[in-house]
């Protein structure tokens, strides 16, 4: 009752959303905010990454198979900037790296801005495809690194009880950017470039709410949890070694390439459908010219995916404000963690039934909300056990390197189903249910290791 009365106002009502306890309130909603400006920007981004590599055509490929391929030379690419990031880690506080690495990522937009489609220049040959490759890049460089700073500013007490309620913020960030996509794409006031400039604005934002939250502590002012200090990396271990060296983490790598794999082969038969009615729609209007049909495609994509995203993010949304902390409190870590494998079994189950658009899409937006809203809070909870070392380091290098493997994997579905075995969607769906099922056997070995991570005294090196 005591601690009751001590809370602030902003406290007593995150209580209707999770466990908020006395001082806890202004870095919970510094934090919410700080990740509401980042997914708001990233998803002025993802629907234009859509839209580019839908106007990116190689010969004798499908728009599918080049969506699928250019997946696979982002995880080749990531190899060689994970090695780089990791070596940054080890020279910069946490406040720094995240500053730097958010502003080397800015000025890239202001340079795809100046390089995008017929805008300041002619279409440059597979501008497109090196677009689809950065934002791959982005994901790991300020995304990711959100998900790490949370997981290190909080103990594993403290992230239980709040992360569910900040993550509240990546959801809302989410479906507000992926509105605002679609408003302005739809309104014709702003063509789609231009979304590359207003992404800075939130970025920017963030920059601020970092350095701020990270002075402040979880509970006040220059209070930060003693075995969560400052600095990224105190030892000097490359990302590789830390993840190849434990089972936790390589259990944890196992769920992130089975789950991207399923997720991204779900992803790229629903873009191969939307091509396949854009072309229709073009021809049904007449347009023919290659410049005009260019822009019809590309914007047609953005508004398509803005749309799509915005379903999928409100539902996320009513999952994360009401579902994820409930189910993390009362059903445990391992019930949050089950939920998605579950959810895409039954959803791939339909699909391989009845192969068609309408179902394909409300199926796509159940797996991508419980993704983007419980699994989200599953992933971030998973990192709460660990050391600093292993969260700057491993999360970021599981998070893009494994998940990109996933797509690449994904990629040589593609492949195999298109160019050697001529696979049906229907057979596509029913391959998904079998990795979605090794996918839960995974899963449980995740479970089993963070339980004894959890009840150790210590993190596990």
């Amino acid at each position: 009752m005591e601690q009751t009365v001590k809370l602030s106002r902003t406290e007593r009502f995150l209580r209707l959303f999770t466990d908020v306890r006395a001082g806890e309130g202004c870095t919970a909603v510094l934090m919410f905010a700080n990740v509401f400006l980042i997914l708001c920007a990233y998803y002025f981004i993802k629907p234009l990454r859509e839209g580019w590599i839908a106007i990116s055509g190689i010969p004798s490929l499908s728009k599918m198979e080049v969506k699928a391929y250019s997946s696979f030379g982002q995880s080749l690419l990531l190899i060689f900037i994970i090695r780089a990031y990791a070596r940054t880690t080890d020279h910069y506080t946490r406040s720094d790296l995240i500053t730097r690495a958010t502003i080397f990522c800015m000025s890239n937009l202001v340079v795809f801005w100046c390089l995008q489609p017929d805008f300041f220049i002619g279409h440059l040959p597979g501008i497109g495809i090196i677009f689809y490759l950065w934002v791959g890049m982005f994901g790991l460089f300020v995304v990711a690194q959100f998900w790490a700073f949370a997981a290190d500013l909080y103990s594993d007490e403290e992230g239980r009880r709040l992360i569910p309620m900040v993550a509240i913020g990546a959801t809302a960030g989410a479906a507000s950017g992926s509105w605002i996509t679609e408003t302005l794409v739809n309104s014709g006031l702003f063509g789609s470039e231009f979304l590359l400039l207003i992404s800075l604005v939130p970025l920017s934002a963030s920059i601020y709410l970092t350095q701020l939250t990270d002075r402040r502590g979880p509970v006040g002012k220059g209070n930060v949890a003693p075995d969560r200090p400052k600095t990224v990396a105190r030892e000097r271990h490359g990302a590789f070694e830390i993840v190849s060296s434990n089972r936790f983490l390589l259990a944890v790598a196992g769920i992130t390439l089975f789950m991207n794999w399923v997720n991204t082969n779900g992803e790229n038969l629903l873009f191969g459908v939307v091509q396949e009615f854009l072309a229709r729609d073009a021809t049904a209007k007449g347009v023919t010219d290659p410049g005009a049909l260019l822009e019809f495609v590309r914007d047609g994509t953005a508004a398509f995916y803005g749309n799509f995203f915005l379903w999928v993010n409100l539902a996320a949304l009513f999952l994360q404000a009401i579902v994820a902390s409930r189910l993390l409190k009362y059903g445990g870590f391992g019930v949050i963690l089950l939920m998605l494998p579950v959810v895409a079994l039954m959803s791939y189950s339909t699909m391989a039934l009845l192969p068609i658009l309408g179902i394909v899409k409300v199926m796509k937006i159940a797996e991508n909300s419980t993704d983007y809203s419980i699994n989200n809070t599953a992933r971030s909870v998973l990192w709460l056990p660990v050391t600093t070392e292993m969260t700057y380091k491993g999360k970021p290098t599981i998070d893009t390197l494994f998940a990109r493997m996933g797509d690449g994997l994904a990629a040589l579905t593609v492949l195999f189903g298109v160019q050697i075995f001529a696979l049906a969607t229907s057979s596509f769906f029913a391959f998904n249910v079998a990795l979605t099922i090794i996918w839960l056997i995974v899963s449980l070995v995740v479970i089993r290791e963070h339980r004894l991570l959890a009840q150790s005294p210590q993190p596990a090196p």
